[in-house]
Parts: C-alpha cells; sequence; structure tokens
C-alpha cells in the first residue's frame, strides 16, 4: 500500500498519521582522530555478533591496540555485561598498562574506563 492511499484511509477514519522526519545531520566538520604513535596510547574497543547454526546467538568483545594493531583480547560469550567488560580490561590493563585513552564506537556501552582514569573517546 502506497503513503497516499493510507494516509487518505487514515484521515478517513480520522486517525493522526504520524509522518516520517529527515535523517539527523552532523552539525559541524568533524575533526580526524589523531595517529597514535606509541604502544599503549590508544586502545579500539568494538563489539562483533554472529549466530551459531540457525538460533544460538553470540557477542565477541575485541580490544586492539591502534598503534601497532595488536588484538589485546577477544572475548566471547552469549552475552557480555558491563561489569565482564570492566573485569576484562582491568586485567588488560595489569598486563600492558594503562592506555592513555580508549575509543568506541558507541559510548553508551562502556563507561566503567572514564571512572578508572582512562580517557574515552568516541
Amino acid at each position: 500500500m502506497n503513503h497516499k492511499k493510507l494516509y487518505r484511509l487514515y484521515t478517513e477514519e480520522k486517525l493522526g498519521v504520524m509522518r516520517r522526519r529527515g535523517h539527523k545531520r552532523a552539525r559541524g566538520s568533524r575533526t580526524p582522530m589523531p595517529v597514535a604513535l606509541h604502544p599503549g596510547e590508544r586502545w579500539s574497543l568494538d563489539f562483533v555478533s554472529d549466530t551459531f547454526g540457525a538460533s544460538r546467538k553470540f557477542r565477541m568483545l575485541a580490544v586492539n591496540d591502534d598503534c601497532c594493531r595488536k588484538n589485546l583480547c577477544l572475548m566471547a560469550d552469549t552475552s557480555i555485561s558491563g561489569a565482564r567488560v570492566a573485569r576484562e580490561l582491568d586485567a588488560l590493563v595489569r598486563i600492558y598498562g594503562k592506555p592513555a585513552s580508549i575509543v568506541s564506537d558507541k559510548c553508551g556501552l562502556v563507561c566503567e574506563p572514564q571512572a578508572r582514569g582512562a580517557d574515552l573517546a568516541t
């Protein structure tokens, strides 16, 4: 059914029609992220998900060092809580030292590094 017919039926029944809004555009210009020059300067967090066969889903947390592109941690489980992410980050800090910043594409997923003294940038 096209939008014109849907609108006509909604107005005949005196129903409210929800209008689609345009896409949000980024305001201003984004500055490029500076390149990490030393190991341990910036870590990247990424969550990846996939399925086992047809039904079982699992998620993976990948932590990478941006300078040397080394994979520091690859953790897989059916569900990963924020407390588990914080535990893994604490273990990585004990092994590799505290990074200057941690970058994630979704800032809402990981908030613990700010409380622990690292700088979380998106």
